[in-house]
């Protein structure tokens, strides 16, 4: 893995952690970004029902390169850096779980549950790989893919490859992190569709 003029000059993927210092008298990063759901369910509002009738929702596998608190940056087909002075809150997987579970939240009107598996086989499950979640920077563009595997509560499974993209987007956070948003929306928008085409 090398640092481009995007990110700062490290060594490689095993010195990241010596390029990036949060707290301990040290500066803080530029910018932090996070994924807010375009729905959210308003202050006060309630979910109801039976733990059989629940969708849990599981945190995304991921790739080393999306395992990090850092925005990766295609440069070409072999060459990986990061995004400069540009850090997620958390790790990219957790920050959609969080988004697809308040995406369905909204739009199901069933219980959503985020986190781990109750390892009981009769339950909805939304499990799944976050592909991508970075920049591109040959085509100067963002891009969010999930492959969703859904196992209804009787065992069968579905699986189908969400993705968008956000073309013209030049590299620098303060245009990088709303396009992130977007795309990010946009994949939980149709997943959350897909799913509740089920119900």
């Amino acid at each position: 893995m090398r640092f481009l003029s995007l990110a700062p000059l490290c060594a490689g993927a095993l010195l990241l952690s010596s390029c990036v210092s949060i707290g301990s008298g040290a500066e803080p990063p530029e910018q932090l970004i996070t994924l807010t759901p375009a729905a959210k369910a308003p202050a006060g509002s309630a979910s109801e029902g039976t733990i059989d009738s629940a969708i849990f929702v599981f945190e995304p596998e991921v790739e080393d390169r999306l395992d990090v608190k850092r925005v990766p940056v295609q440069i070409d087909a072999s060459s990986l850096a990061y995004l400069q002075n540009a850090f997620y809150v958390d790790r990219p997987a957790r920050l959609f779980q969080s988004l697809l579970a308040e995406t369905l939240r909204v739009t199901s009107g069933r219980l959503v549950i985020q986190g781990t598996d109750p390892g009981l086989p009769r339950r909805t499950r939304l499990y799944g790989k976050l592909v991508e979640m970075g920049y591109d920077a040959q085509a100067m563009s963002v891009t969010v893919t999930f492959d969703a595997v859904r196992v209804d509560p009787e065992g069968k499974i579905n699986a189908q490859r969400f993705s968008s993209t956000v073309p013209g987007i030049s590299a620098d956070a303060a245009y990088v992190a709303p396009a992130l948003n977007n795309a990010a929306n946009e994949v939980a928008g149709s997943v959350a569709e897909w799913m509740n085409g089920f119900s």
